[in-house]
């Protein structure tokens, strides 16, 4: 047996030297997820102390305004992280693009085996943040939110799904996969409610709507 354990340990000890050489990296078998947003129960107290305001214009917006994709680590962009986090048997190569994997999108229930047929939505997306008051942040709060690994502000899900929201709020756009609509009033209010931002009257009552029924 000592000897079996042995050649065991040095297959094991080659690998590791083969993907350190190759530099692949190789994500964990199960699927991770964005951080859990809080619980209904919380969203709904958190809806209750949102500012209500109607949006304000989207005069003076750009992307540009929100530093997004910056380095996390390495070659890594905060796109790439997630895209590992998110998705299943994900192979980076030594530039951290993701070379394989598959990504199932909560939006509307799809799984995707090439990397490019996903996006990384903002859950509160850049112009909507915009409208409701991030146009008085300074530019390193707006790439910290456009950053955010910490709160449930990015997920990867199906590319066109993710257009088709564009800069929508609730009041106006929810994921067409009805199962996880509660998931995603959960994580608006979250992210909302820790960033400080205004609710407009329609998209309260949209979010009040989903989280009575969670």
């Amino acid at each position: 047996m000592s000897g079996i354990y042995a050649r065991r340990i040095a297959v094991v000890a080659a690998s590791a030297a083969l993907a350190a050489t190759t530099g692949l990296l190789t994500a964990p078998t199960a699927q991770a997820a964005m951080p859990t947003p809080v619980s209904a129960a919380t969203a709904r107290t958190y809806l209750g102390q949102l500012t209500v305001s109607a949006e304000s214009s989207s005069t003076g917006y750009s992307r540009d305004k929100f530093p997004h994709w910056i380095t996390q680590s390495g070659a890594c962009n905060t796109r790439e992280v997630v895209l590992k986090r998110d998705g299943t048997n994900v192979v980076q190569d030594s530039a951290c693009a993701a070379t394989s994997g598959s990504w199932y999108s909560q939006y509307d229930g799809a799984t995707w085996s090439a990397a490019s047929d996903v996006d990384i939505d903002h859950m509160v997306p850049l112009a909507e943040a915009w409208r409701s008051g991030a146009s008085s942040w300074t530019t390193a709060q707006r790439q910290s939110f456009a950053n955010d690994l910490t709160r449930p502000q990015l997920i990867a899900v199906t590319d066109n799904v993710n257009q088709s929201k564009s800069d929508q709020d609730p009041g106006e756009w929810l994921p067409p996969r009805t199962a996880y609509r509660c998931t995603y009033a959960r994580a608006w209010v979250h992210v909302k409610h820790y960033y400080g931002m205004t609710v407009d009257s329609t998209e309260k009552s949209a979010l009040q709507s989903v989280l009575n029924g969670c």
